[in-house]
């Protein structure tokens, strides 16, 4: 199976002094059970939806060139949020809602895909304030295209873990034990389990 996660600098996994981040935590749950997987993380720091819009399908293609199974996993909407130089969101909200729209309805023509929503950056209160409705919206956006949807903001806002960590680094971005937290918390998503079992399972 190959997998592409593709996002910004959470799923990167920016901070964590172990180059794992959460993708490759994951990774290494599949592969401790026996999986044979193939994982490509896609993650650019400061990344926004637009940004993605206008890379993910070259990257993926360049990695799919096989007849192995296929998964892909989106996770983004931070950026978005972060203010311009004008202290206005960086992509409007109703633009981050149609890019997430066009983004997620052409990677189901492509494989399985999961959309995981975007991570609080607590050091700035506006930000964050526009991530939490950013991420309360795209429930319902993901499920009017049938695309499974994990909110995370709720859960990392009050991880002990991701704040204390990131507070000691760079204020926005965790180490091992965050992001640690955060795998475990996707990889007890039931969607999670059926996205990434094996076809034949």
């Amino acid at each position: 199976m190959r997998i592409c996660f593709l996002g910004d600098s959470f799923v990167n996994g920016t901070g964590d002094d172990t180059a794992l981040g959460w993708p490759g935590r994951l990774v290494a749950g599949l592969r401790g059970q026996g999986q044979d997987v193939t994982s490509y993380n896609l993650g650019i720091r400061r990344d926004t939806s637009a940004d993605i819009a206008a890379r993910w399908q070259d990257e993926v293609e360049r990695r799919f060139r096989t007849d192995e199974p296929k998964r892909l996993l989106f996770s983004f909407g931070a950026n978005d949020c972060a203010s311009d130089e004008a202290g206005r969101p960086r992509v409007p909200f109703e633009t981050s809602l149609r890019k997430t729209t066009e983004i997620l309805t052409a990677a189901k023509a492509v494989a399985p895909v999961l959309m995981v929503g975007p991570a609080p950056v607590l050091d700035d209160v506006q930000t964050d304030a526009r991530v939490g409705r950013l991420s309360a919206a795209f429930g319902p956006l993901c499920r009017s295209i049938e695309v499974p949807y994990l909110a995370i903001f709720p859960f990392l806002a009050t991880c002990a873990d991701w704040r204390q960590e990131a507070a000691a680094g760079d204020g926005t971005h965790p180490n091992r034990k965050g992001y640690a937290a955060l795998a475990d918390f996707i990889g007890r998503w039931p969607d999670y389990a059926t996205w990434a079992a094996p076809p034949s399972a």
